[in-house]
């Protein structure tokens, strides 16, 4: 049966865009998948714990060699990953925070990879290819080809590297200049904002008609 792990990570709220691009998704993605299930995540209000001196080891020592903390912190990693191996989809929300991800989406990758459970330990191959792994992007301002701060995003490039070694490979979807509506100095840029999110939509709408005229080509 299909499953759905949707995760949010914004700390807006209900204004939140990177969360209304997630709930549309999500909502598509059950209309797709009648009776299919869905685990939800929210790292805005229930973080995972970054990893500091007492736990950070517990993904690189031998179950012997495990403290306590560390003991609970692999076992928190192993949830995590079990959770996108129980899923064939995989929705994250991720918007862009001083040029970066949040914190939170960082200390979620960094629980995600172990070796031995998302990384074979023989092979060092990753284990979640298997994964349809879709990232619903936001950015307050404009980063595009031509912009003045093209290249500044840089949550999308980090977690394509960082989770390569796990094998998933995000597919993104972006909004851009999120923030116009709110800042003055950007009211200009109102009619690009509603047309980058207005193409965000329209791709969200599109997934899963495309995946089904490829499962039945």
């Amino acid at each position: 049966m299909s499953h759905l792990l949707h995760i949010d990570s914004s700390v807006r709220g209900d204004v939140s865009v990177s969360r209304r691009l997630t709930a549309r998704s999500a909502d598509r993605w059950r209309s797709a998948h009648p009776g299919a299930t869905v685990t939800y995540r929210d790292l805005g209000t229930d973080p995972i714990p970054h990893l500091d001196a007492a736990t950070g080891l517990a993904r690189m020592v031998t179950a012997q060699k495990r403290s306590a903390a560390q003991d609970v912190s692999f076992a928190l990693s192993a949830e995590l990953v079990d959770e996108i191996k129980q899923a064939t989809t995989v929705l994250l929300g991720l918007p862009l925070y001083n040029f970066g991800p949040p914190s939170t989406v960082k200390a979620t990758v960094d629980h995600l990879i172990a070796t031995g459970l998302s990384i074979d330990t023989e092979t060092h191959t990753g284990l979640l290819r298997d994964t349809d792994f879709i990232v619903l992007a936001s950015r307050g301002g404009g980063y595009g080809p031509g912009t003045p701060r093209e290249g500044w995003d840089h949550a999308q490039t980090w977690l394509t590297h960082a989770l390569s070694v796990t094998g998933l490979q995000p597919r993104f979807i972006t909004a851009e200049l999120t923030t116009a509506d709110a800042n003055p100095k950007m009211a200009h840029l109102k009619p690009l904002a509603a047309e980058s999110l207005n193409k965000a939509l329209a791709a969200i709408d599109q997934l899963w008609t495309a995946d089904e005229d490829e499962d039945a080509a």
